[in-house]
């Protein structure tokens, strides 16, 4: 089986030349000229020493760049996914309708160098939660001070066009419920626009979680679902994923991680016990607590915990 992988790997990424275990082939994601991506089939990891591009599933390769041939040919030998789950996420999909929104109207940026005194109280409580000035002009926050969201601080979701496609809207005060949102489509990728693509991708419950994270796509209270517009984005990429879920939500963690691992994507997992939520965490103690993640494999015992019912 490792020769027959192997010269699919050749059908895909071109002629190579072997290093000791290795394989070293010219790199699909940066192109560089040089034969910089070391390919070992035994293990089914890949690692570009030029562009850092890496990962623990060559049949990500044969999928994102090899013919129907290839991919078809991999599939007899990869024990991952039946191949015809793929192709929804690989195929040319029809352009879905583009989600858009109206930011409320009585909205009031927060980025102004001379606060009122009613954007004093929003910018008080963003300064309890342990968001900086820097956060604030980053993920554009306001207020409401009037209308049907008064009393609350606006984070608006910008797709990767730049338009707006939703919006959270939490209370500072006392105006009840928490969160009032519009009654729009949760199934985005909030603020596509920030995020990076080529960079280790954090999943979280909430946006103020996203905030403290950094890369970080909140799942605004649902789930991942494999029709999702984030799961499909997310496979495409190929890279790395963080899961920074409360503590209480072990169950979802369970449920995503069995379905990002069944499409060959490399899962880690933060460890969230002993505080409520991501965003009760500094900066520095949440990557101080992902660089420290443990890898969920299907042979170490934190798989088998996940897979547990």
């Amino acid at each position: 089986m490792r020769a027959e992988k192997l010269k699919i790997i050749k059908n895909v990424l071109g002629r190579g030349y072997q290093s000791g275990d290795e394989h070293l082939f010219g790199c699909p994601f940066c192109g560089h000229h040089k034969k910089k991506m070391s390919v070992n089939v035994d293990k089914s990891v890949f690692k570009c020493w030029i562009c850092d591009k890496s990962g623990r599933d060559l049949g990500y390769i044969v999928r994102k760049f090899g013919t129907r041939e290839d991919r078809d040919e991999w599939s007899k030998y990869d024990d991952r996914v039946e191949i015809t789950d793929f192709d929804f996420l690989f195929a040319e999909p029809e352009a879905p309708s583009e989600q858009r929104v109206d930011l409320p109207e009585q909205l009031v940026s927060l980025t102004g160098k001379t606060p009122s005194v009613a954007s004093q109280i929003a910018l008080n409580y963003l300064s309890k939660r342990g968001i900086t000035r820097d956060d604030i002009l980053k993920w554009k926050i306001g207020y409401c001070s009037g209308g049907e969201y008064a009393g609350r601080v606006v984070v608006p979701s910008f797709n990767e066009n730049g338009y707006a496609n939703y919006f959270i809207a939490r209370s500072y005060g006392q105006a009840w419920p928490r969160y009032k949102n519009p009654p729009a489509s949760r199934d985005i990728i909030f603020n596509e626009l920030y995020v990076n693509w080529d960079e280790d991708i954090i999943i979280v419950e909430g946006v103020f979680d996203a905030i403290k994270a950094g890369n970080a796509i909140p799942l605004l209270g649902s789930t991942l679902r494999e029709n999702s517009a984030l799961f499909q984005a997310i496979v495409k990429s190929g890279n790395r994923v963080f899961l920074a879920l409360d503590e209480d939500a072990s169950k979802k963690a369970r449920s995503i991680a069995r379905l990002l691992l069944k499409y060959g994507v490399e899962v880690h997992e933060v460890d969230t016990s002993g505080i409520e939520d991501v965003g009760d965490m500094s900066k520095n103690e949440f990557q101080s607590r992902k660089n420290n993640a443990a890898i969920v494999q299907k042979d170490n015992y934190l798989l088998q915990r996940l897979s547990a019912v």
